[in-house]
C-alpha cells in the first residue's frame, strides 16, 4: 500500500518523458508546483494547456487574473500560491498597498474593478456561484468571456491550493530570494 503522505516535488530527471514539452516550455526549470502534479504525468499534461491560458491571464488580462489568484490564495490559505502571485502580481502593475488589500479577510479601498474581483471570488467561495446581483455589477467592467475566466482561473487556483495544501513544497527560489520575508504569508 502506497503511502500517501509522502508525495513530493518529482525531480524532472524522474518525469515521464511524455512531458518533456512542459519542462522545455519552462525553459528547463518548471516550478514546484509543476514538479508535484508530474506524479500524475497524465493529469500534468491535460492541465498543462490551461495552465499556459490562465497564466497569461485569459481574456480577464493578467492584472486583473493577479487579483483573483491572490483573494483564492488568501481563502485556501496557501503561502506557496500567495508568494508566488505576490510576485507575480508586482509585475503585472499591482501595487503592494492593493495586494495587502487583497490578502485582508475584510478587504476594503480597492479601486472598483478590483474590489468586483474580489467580491465576486469571496462570493464564489462563499455560496459555489456569482448571484445575479454580483453578475450585474460585474457587467458594469467586464464581458461575458472575462466573468467566465474569472470563474475558471479561481477554480483552477482552487485546484492547486487543495494539491499544495495537501501536499506542501518548497517555494521556488525564484520567488523566495524576490521577496522580503513580510511579504512570505504564512497562515
Amino acid at each position: 500500500m502506497p503511502d500517501l503522505t509522502k508525495l513530493t516535488a518529482l525531480p524532472t530527471a524522474d518525469w515521464d518523458p511524455e512531458l518533456a514539452d512542459v519542462i522545455s516550455a519552462m525553459n528547463n526549470r518548471p516550478l514546484n508546483v509543476h514538479k508535484l502534479i508530474a506524479n500524475n504525468p497524465a493529469l500534468l499534461k491535460a492541465w498543462w494547456p490551461l495552465r499556459q491560458y490562465i497564466v497569461s491571464g485569459g481574456s480577464l488580462g493578467t492584472r486583473n487574473a493577479e487579483v483573483v489568484i491572490l483573494r483564492t490564495a488568501m481563502h485556501m490559505r496557501n503561502t506557496y500560491e500567495w508568494a508566488s502571485h505576490v510576485e507575480r502580481g508586482l509585475a503585472a502593475g499591482l501595487a503592494a498597498d492593493d495586494i495587502d488589500k487583497i490578502g485582508a479577510r475584510e478587504s476594503s479601498g480597492l479601486a472598483d474593478k478590483d474590489a468586483l474581483l474580489v467580491a465576486a471570488v469571496d462570493e464564489l467561495v462563499a455560496h459555489q456561484r456569482l448571484r445575479a446581483a454580483s453578475l450585474a455589477a460585474l457587467a458594469v467592467h467586464f464581458r461575458q468571456d472575462q466573468v467566465v475566466d474569472l470563474i475558471a482561473i479561481h477554480s483552477t487556483y482552487t485546484m492547486l491550493g487543495y494539491l499544495l495544501n495537501t501536499w506542501p513544497v518548497e517555494l521556488d527560489e525564484h520567488v523566495s530570494s524576490a521577496l522580503p520575508e513580510d511579504r512570505l504569508r504564512r497562515w
